[in-house]
């Protein structure tokens, strides 16, 4: 990993594990201590920010490569691939703006460090019991099984997850 990517961390887990909520709780709380933060969120599902037939959706459709949708509030660019593979994660970093933090939601297979997010009720294997993953830490509902070689975290607390993951990316 690039000293340009150095604080960027995977936030991984199975469907309905709690990914987006541990993200989503921990924003305001890194708002707060003043850091920038970027989150880019994979998706293995079509992406719409505007309804179909409206000016957006008809430039897309009628050939644009790039459509920005902007107002007083946010902006957002739509980029077609038409036919082109997905951008590497390298080069979807490189298009956010500076941030202290960039958090990524899904990316399990990418060589960045990454914390789990964990719920033993779903009854699917864990990620971080399976070989060559960059999981760092398990953020789980359940305490650690005994003689767990990861950091174990308190998913329901996520001040904690916080301190972990800023401790970890020398951000504290």
């Amino acid at each position: 990993m690039s000293a340009v990517h150095q604080n960027v961390l995977g936030i991984v887990g199975r469907s309905g594990s709690g990914k987006t909520t541990l993200i989503e709780a921990m924003l305001p709380l890194l708002r707060a201590r003043r850091l920038r933060v970027n989150v880019i969120k994979h998706s293995h599902h079509d992406i719409t920010l505007e309804p179909p037939g409206k000016d957006s959706a008809r430039f897309r459709a009628a050939g644009a490569q790039e459509v920005m949708i902007a107002s007083p509030w946010r902006f957002a660019i739509m980029h077609e691939l038409h036919g082109q593979p997905e951008p590497e994660l390298a080069e979807q970093l490189a298009r956010l703006a500076p941030a202290d933090l960039t958090l990524l939601e899904g990316f399990k297979r990418q060589p960045i460090a990454q914390l789990e997010v964990y719920r033993p009720a779903l009854q699917q294997l864990p990620l971080h019991a399976q070989s060559g993953s960059g999981i760092i830490a398990v953020a789980s509902d359940a305490p650690p099984p005994p003689g767990a070689a990861l950091p174990w975290l308190p998913l329901n607390a996520p001040e904690q997850v916080l301190d972990f993951i800023l401790a970890q990316l020398r951000l504290a």
